[in-house]
This record gives structure tokens, C-alpha cells and sequence, in this order.
């Protein structure tokens, strides 16, 4: 490893940091999205009344105060209503578990609340939760599960229909105000899902900084709430929504409007930190047309499911945003290119250990050409070192005019100081995209590998009593090997590359260190796709030196400083050298004027 290839790596290091650390999901523009808090409406202050002050009718059952309960079941999903508002109450995804070996409950009667409301002609309140309605199970024409609700108000009726159908986690919901035109104002409908989140998975932090609400408006921008905030994240929408999400890390409780958007929508997610119960409180309230449930056209869909991107991209038009795969080129990478090979690999191989082993290998095969020119032209600058050394023999101290001989040199043999870290740098959108693809693939979630439990989440080979800051309260094997075969990988480079001295050995044994302490609590399966890949390497290493020849490569740059000797320097190196031969002039200068 010569000098210009640790610069390299130490640069993509950086990046690297700097990504994982100032590139997450970024919190709305305030101005943009005229912020405001979502309880300041006036239907929001207006008082609620009692269902018994609207009509006789509207007492149905509050005699008694009989609340009733209902589901809808299929393979995939188990809803539970109440008939207190007619309201979902609880969701249970049935073919999932948390990680603690419990029942994947979305949410239920304790953590989430949701209700509907809208106002009077003569300016009262009413919620649907004010309201005991009438159930009516039936079959649906395509063999789904039907769950009808109605109370009569004020001489009309709502009526809230439910269809489950037999394979799928969507819930078709349809909203109806019958003969109540007189009686409900010309203004929308409110709609409010309150969700304390609670921890399903390993990681507690990992689990709060994947939990947000996102959304897509109607003109076709879709929006998020930070995800690692700590702070109360609020935004309102400043025009019509089509849907609206709430993301779980790996699940999604979603409300889709299939007709006409939702006429507006407001957003809060809040964090208590000394809460171990509740990991996020998100909070959604959306606005429903009313011309639109008195018209029969008040249908939507709730999707209560996993979050996977196969799933979700045929729910809605940018429905799969809930999987976060990066951003820019990152996320292109992933979708068009990770996620495809792993989907493909996953037909034929049930271990997702194994699967991500061939990803690197194909991965490597892909980047090989890469890779050949970065080896290639380290092998340049180990042929060129005795010239170096002479140069820095006979400039002593004068660092500057070093620099320049050595560009001067470099443009005699036509050798490129940057060739080595050009190609590496080309292969930094599928580092970057790994560092998404791993904690968000659902795919992967308790799938075990040797002694790894969840390869979404980090592997705990021993438990430490205490807590490291920075590290963390138990050891991952997975970085530790990874971390082990960078550092012998960088010892043998050391060793075999004369060019690295001084300073720069250490800086190249400093940064593996480092990712240690980053990479424990990530993902086990992004550290075990790094272990993986730094075996490959190293034997690329090996085959590569069987075709790279120093014999052949000083003959060829033999070859290029006869070709090159009446040439002029241009391009970058150029510049360079221009640059340097200003600088060595005004250092000049200095000297005869002191």
C-alpha cells in the first residue's frame, strides 16, 4: 500500500464517517412545509358532545353501555374492532413474532387510538367514539371476510364497511354519511391515529431511529419526519395527501386514499427517553372531504403489513418509500441492483449467510476490472520508488521542490498520482448503499447465521455487565473479525510495500480501529458482507500478482518517458505542477525580502 492508495483509503474513510453521521433522512423545511401544530383548528377546540344530545336514535345501545366486540381473520392479519365508534382497535400480523418471541402485535387497545369526528350545522363536535354502532359480518364476492358497522344519527346513519380479503394485508375501508346533509357541516371530516410504538426488535435505538411517519401528496412529493430525532418532529401538509404511513423499522400501518385525497394532514412524533415502554409516539390527522362520504365515494385502504419493498411498491404510488434504501445514487444501487441479485439468490438458497457471501463474490467479480487498476498502479509506484528516493536525496528539506520533481517525474513516466484511488472511489456508492441495504432489509430479520441471531441487527457473542461508550454493552464477533482481517490486510501491505512510511503506516492501521467501535451495534449482516469481502480481496490480491509484472511495467514506463520527453504537462497534472512551481516562486520571494 503506497502512499497515494492510504490517502485513498483514508479519504473514503472519511466519507464514509461523514455519511453515516450527516446524511441521515433530513426534518422538513419549516417554511416550506408552513408548519403548524395539528391541534389548533377550530374543530379540533370545539366541544364534544354526547351522542344522545344529537337524535333519540343516536342512543343506540348506550343503555346498557354495552361495547362490543369483532375481528376480521386471514392468513396474514387478525383485526380487531370495537363497537364504540366502529373503530379498528387492534392488529396482529400473524406470521411474524417480535424478537423477543412474542406476538407481532402492530399495535392494540393500550398503545393506539383511533377515531374520526366531524362538526355540526350549529357548530358542535361529534366523535365517532361518542357513538355505539350496530355490526353485520358477511362474505365479500371474492371470498374476503366483510364487517359493516352503522349507527343512526340524527335521522340518517353512518355507516363504516370493513373487507378483509382472503390473502393480503390491505383492509379496504369504506366511509359513509347517509341523509345527514342537513346535519353535518360543509367542512371536513377529521380522521386521528394516535401510536405509541412500542420495541419489537434487539436493538432499542436501531428500532426508535426507523420509526417515523411518512406521506405523499397528491401533486406527487412525498415527505418524511426525521427518523433519529430526539426532539418533537411536527409537520403539516400544505396540500392534499394521498397517503399517509406509519413505519415500525420493519412494519407499516398505513391509510390510502383510493378516490380523492385526503383534503390536508398534520404529523407529530415525540420521544421520551426515560420511557422503556414507548420507543416514538407518532401522531396523524387527516382531513376527509365531506362531499365525499355523503356521496358514496368515501373509500380507502389501510395496509397493516411487513415492510418490504416488493410488498409495498404495488400498494400506492411510492408506497415502497417506506423501505429506506438510501438516498440519490444510494438508493438507485439498492433497488436496481442489490435488491434484485439478493431477491434472485433467495429462490435458490435458504441461508441468508450464505446469500451474502455470493452477493460479495458476485460483487467482487463485477468490481474486479476496478480493482486491477488500483493494484496495477500501486505496482507503477513501487517501480518508480528508487527515482522518489533519489529526489528526496538530493532536495534534503525542501518539501516543495520535492513535490514538484516528483509531478515532474510522474508526467515524465506517464503515471497518474490519483490513478490508484479513481477506481476505488467509482465502487463507493455500493459501500454506501451496504450501509443502508443491511438494517432495513426485512428480509433478514431473525434470519440466524452461526452465532447470529438477527442479521438486521448486531450479533452478541459475549454480554459485557457494563457499558463502553462508543462500543457498547456487549462484544460483536462478526466486527471483530472483520476489524482483525482489515488489520492483517493492511499489516501484509505494509510489508510488501516499501513506499509506506513514517506517519502514514499509522494512519492506515488507525481507521480499522475505529470502524470497530462504529460498526458493533450495526447490522450483523453489513460486518459479515465486510469480513466476507476482505477474504476475497485478499485472495484477489494473490491472483492479481501472477499478471502484474514489474519487469513489464518498468519497460513500459521506459516506454512512456521517451514518448513523453518534449511533451508539456497538461490536464490535472498540469495544473499541479503549475500550482506547485507558483507556490515554490512565492516561497522564494519571501525568502529575499525576510
Amino acid at each position: 500500500m503506497d502512499r497515494n492508495s492510504a490517502t485513498g483509503l483514508f479519504l473514503i474513510a472519511a466519507l464514509l464517517l461523514v455519511y453515516l453521521f450527516f446524511f441521515s433522512p433530513k426534518k422538513p423545511d419549516e417554511k416550506a412545509a408552513g408548519k403548524t401544530p395539528a391541534a389548533t383548528t377550530a374543530a379540533a377546540k370545539a366541544p364534544a358532545i354526547p351522542a344522545t344530545a344529537l337524535a333519540p336514535e343516536a342512543a343506540l345501545d348506550t343503555t346498557a353501555g354495552v361495547v362490543k366486540t369483532d375481528s376480521l381473520v386471514n392468513k396474514n392479519l387478525r383485526v380487531a374492532f370495537s363497537s364504540r365508534g366502529g373503530r379498528i382497535t387492534a392488529v396482529r400480523l400473524r406470521e411474524y413474532k417480535t424478537f423477543f418471541g412474542k406476538p407481532m402485535d402492530l399495535f392494540d387497545a393500550k398503545s393506539a387510538r383511533m377515531d374520526t369526528k366531524f362538526r355540526t350545522v350549529d357548530g358542535k363536535t361529534v366523535k365517532f367514539s361518542d357513538l355505539n354502532f350496530q355490526s353485520v359480518a358477511s362474505q365479500s364476492t371474492d371470498g374476503g371476510s366483510v364487517l359493516t358497522f352503522t349507527a343512526p344519527v340524527a335521522g340518517g346513519s353512518i355507516v363504516q364497511t370493513y373487507t378483509l380479503p382472503a390473502n393480503s394485508y390491505e383492509l379496504k375501508y369504506d366511509l359513509r354519511l347517509n341523509g345527514l346533509e342537513r346535519t353535518v357541516a360543509q367542512e371536513p371530516l377529521t380522521f386521528t391515529f394516535v401510536d405509541e410504538v412500542r420495541q419489537t426488535e434487539q436493538d432499542l435505538k436501531q428500532n426508535r431511529n426507523h420509526t417515523t411517519i411518512n406521506h405523499y401528496l397528491a401533486a406527487g412529493d412525498q415527505g418524511a419526519l426525521a427518523e433519529a430525532s430526539e426532539k418533537p418532529e411536527e409537520y403539516k401538509a400544505a396540500g392534499p395527501v394521498k397517503w399517509a404511513a406509519h413505519k415500525h423499522d420493519f412494519f407499516v400501518a398505513g391509510l390510502i386514499a383510493d378516490q380523492q385525497p385526503f383534503a390536508g394532514g398534520a404529523f407529530n412524533a415525540d420521544v421520551n427517553l426515560e420511557d422503556s415502554t414507548t420507543i416514538k409516539t407518532l401522531s396523524s390527522t387527516l382531513t376527509i372531504p365531506v362531499a365525499e362520504v355523503e356521496q358514496g365515494r368515501g373509500q380507502y385502504r389501510f395496509y397493516f403489513g411487513p415492510n418490504s419493498f416488493n410488498t409495498l411498491k404495488a400498494v400506492a404510488p411510492e408506497f415502497d418509500r417506506n423501505v429506506y434504501l438510501g438516498w440519490g445514487l444510494f438508493r438507485w444501487v439498492n433497488r436496481f441492483v442489490v435488491l434484485p441479485v439478493f431477491h434472485f439468490l433467495e429462490q435458490f438458497i435458504s441461508s441468508y449467510g450464505v446469500i451474502i457471501a455470493l452477493l460479495v463474490l458476485l460483487i467482487k467479480l463485477v468490481t474486479w476490472p476496478l480493482t486491477y487498476k488500483t493494484y496495477e498502479s500501486q505496482a507503477r509506484m513501487k517501480v518508480l520508488k528508487p527515482e522518489i528516493d533519489a529526489l528526496k536525496a538530493k532536495h534534503g528539506d525542501d518539501n516543495t521542490k520535492v513535490q514538484q520533481e516528483t509531478m515532474k517525474l510522474y508526467q515524465e513516466f506517464g503515471v497518474s498520482p490519483l490513478s490508484g484511488c479513481v477506481p476505488t472511489l467509482l465502487t463507493l456508492p455500493i459501500l454506501f448503499a451496504m450501509f443502508q441495504f443491511f438494517p432495513n432489509a426485512i428480509e433478514l430479520r431473525q434470519q440466524s447465521f452461526l452465532w447470529a441471531k438477527d442479521l438486521s441487527s448486531y450479533d452478541v457473542f459475549i454480554k459485557l455487565p457494563f457499558y463502553v461508550k462508543w462500543y457498547g454493552d456487549h462484544v460483536s464477533l462478526f466486527t471483530l473479525m472483520m476489524t482483525a482481517s482489515t488489520l492483517l490486510m493492511t499489516w501484509q501491505s505494509n510489508q510488501t510495500n516499501t513506499a509506506m512510511q513514517g506517519p502514514m503506516k499509522t494512519y492506515s492501521y488507525l481507521m480499522p480501529i475505529i470502524f470497530l467501535f462504529v460498526l458493533n451495534s450495526f447490522a450483523a449482516g453489513l460486518t459479515w458482507y465486510y469480513f466476507v469481502s476482505n477474504v476475497i480481496t485478499f485472495a484477489q490480491q494473490v491472483a492479481t500478482k501472477a499478471f502484474v509484472d514489474d519487469t513489464k511495467i518498468r519497460a513500459q514506463l521506459d516506454a512512456n518517458k521517451i514518448k513523453n520527453k518534449d511533451k508539456k504537462p497538461g490536464g490535472l497534472q498540469g495544473r499541479i505542477a503549475e500550482a506547485m512551481k507558483a507556490a515554490q516562486e512565492r516561497e522564494a520571494q519571501a525568502k529575499r525580502k525576510s
